[in-house]
């Protein structure tokens, strides 16, 4: 039998085609900013460290920073402008706006342009910035190094709604400006009270900044090459613990990519999202309202929907007798898991108002109490047989 190079061939073309492969210019600045501060991190700081010591303060200070640069970018840059999946006050806005660029990666306008071409068009080697498909070194800098889309650095058309923002323009109309002073002012000042400027200058700015760089970047490299699909299998985004470890957060990028407008990029409460947190605790605090969500129904169903078309697929390409009847099985049972989780969340929704506003008689709530445990019980007693279907062939 011959095999089909149709596919393989039109993919070549189209790679071929794309503005990817045309060499466009070198970015000389980003090439030098990237190089150098890289250089110096990994050489200065052993040096440094070979013939004086560091002490705690400037360590914590590291650490600090680190961490400001980190929160800036994914509660403000990520979760605040690009998604808009929370509102908050404008002085933390202006914070998220200085630890942006204590972090240097671009305006807080331009990078959530950037971003949302990415979430519109992810994967698209032609039109998302950073495409994984394109390889790790180019989804990870590699896209940061050449003017591929020139048009990225003028059209901010998708962001009008961030032009409104005061914040967000004052920190475009003056961005190089805040990336000097909070650079090479905030290391150089600290140094200078503590007494250690050399120290402070190699640590808290350069290995902080390499740090910050580097951790943002995984999201667009890792997060899209290495770990698990629950939700979807769409685009290459992946649910990934570890990343999450290293991005505040954002490795469990399947469910972000699903769900992109939720506050949370982990739902589990022992899943590891400080971005989330932080924001939970903003609004705890009143200073952050209207923290999007998406329906616990909906995500549930998500992951029903990607189980039935993994399990099903790999039914197909096992040489079993009984393969459509299992297939048919499964497709059945899926129905009827779907059906009960309509039944439940509506159930649910109801229960959880009227607990809540108490407007119900007592022996009302009380037959409600009642049918919600039994809807529970119908629900996981069907989720039990569907992840026995599901989990045999896995």
């Amino acid at each position: 039998m011959q095999k089909d190079h149709s596919d393989t061939k039109s993919q070549q073309n189209s790679f071929n085609h794309s503005p990817h492969n045309t060499r466009p210019p070198i970015i000389w600045l980003n090439v030098a900013v990237f190089s150098l501060t890289f250089l110096i991190a990994i050489v200065g700081l052993p040096v440094y460290l070979a013939f004086y010591d560091l002490d705690w303060q400037t360590w914590l200070i590291f650490i600090l920073a680190t961490g400001f640069c980190g929160m800036s970018i994914t509660a403000g840059y990520h979760r605040l402008w690009s998604h808009r999946a929370y509102e908050t006050q404008s002085w933390i806005r202006i914070i998220y706006a200085i630890g942006g660029a204590f972090a240097i990666q671009n305006s807080a306008l331009h990078w959530s342009s950037d971003h949302r071409i990415h979430h519109r068009y992810v994967d698209d080697n032609d039109k998302d910035p950073y495409s994984a498909k394109m390889g790790f070194w180019y989804s990870h800098i590699g896209w940061m190094l050449r003017e591929y889309q020139a048009h990225r650095y003028t059209d901010y058309s998708n962001v009008k709604d961030l032009q409104r923002d005061p914040v967000v323009m004052w920190q475009h109309r003056n961005y190089l400006l805040l990336v000097l002073l909070t650079n090479f002012g905030f290391p150089l000042l600290f140094g200078l009270i503590n007494g250690n400027v050399l120290g402070s200058i190699i640590l808290v700015g350069f290995v902080r900044l390499v740090i910050s760089h580097h951790v943002t970047f995984f999201i667009n490299s890792l997060a899209h090459m290495w770990g698990s699909q629950p939700y979807n299998a769409e685009n290459t985004a992946k649910d990934n613990p570890l990343v999450a470890l290293l991005t505040y957060g954002e490795g469990y990028h399947n469910f972000h990519h699903a769900f992109q407008y939720d506050y949370r990029n982990a739902i589990k409460w022992w899943q590891f999202d400080p971005t989330k947190w932080f924001i939970r605790c903003l609004a705890f605090l009143g200073l952050a309202k209207n923290l999007k969500r998406i329906p616990e129904a909906k995500i549930a169903k998500a992951i029903a929907a990607q189980q039935l078309a993994k399990t099903t697929k790999k039914l197909t390409q096992l040489s079993l007798p009984e393969k459509e009847e299992l297939i048919e099985r499964l497709q059945i049972e899926y129905e009827s898991l779907i059906l009960k989780m309509n039944d439940y969340y509506k159930i649910k929704k109801d229960w959880l108002e009227s607990t809540r506003t108490q407007l119900m008689e007592k022996a009302e709530l009380s037959q409600l109490n009642q049918r919600y445990k039994e809807f529970k019980l119908n629900l996981l007693q069907q989720q039990r047989v569907w992840k026995n279907l599901v989990h045999q062939y896995a």
